[in-house]
């Protein structure tokens, strides 16, 4: 089992940048593909990021291609999300979230982090 932990949330202005980590606890972290995913207020739940158990492959949602970089550190059993040039449109709740799958990408992750609020002023 893993457990995950979202942090580096906050209120920011448009055009900002923001750093979200996760932190995994256990010692098969890099067994796990991990992703990001947000949900806006009265939306649904939506992918934003994959990287592979490796950290050699990323995906990204077109919405934030080119703004937004997953990375991970398996040394450290951490994931983290560096959002820049930020927009309103960003804001909503993230969370990370681990799949064992290997052919998972945007759905059939096994865990799921707390959350973390974005809120992007403009």
């Amino acid at each position: 089992q893993v457990q995950l932990i979202e942090s580096g949330g906050g209120l920011v202005q448009a055009g900002d940048s923001l750093r979200l980590s996760c932190a995994a606890s256990g010692r098969t972290f890099s067994t796990y593909a991990m992703g990001w995913f947000r949900q806006a207020p009265g939306k649904e739940r939506e992918f934003v990021a994959y990287i592979s158990r490796s950290g050699v492959s990323t995906i990204y949602a077109a919405s934030v291609k080119g703004r937004f970089t997953i990375s991970r550190d398996n040394t450290k059993n951490t994931l983290a999300l560096q959002m820049n040039s930020l927009k309103p449109e960003d804001t909503a709740v993230y969370y990370c979230a681990a799949v064992r799958s290997s052919t998972s990408v945007t759905n059939g992750y096994d865990y799921w982090g707390q959350g973390t609020q974005v809120t992007v002023s403009s």
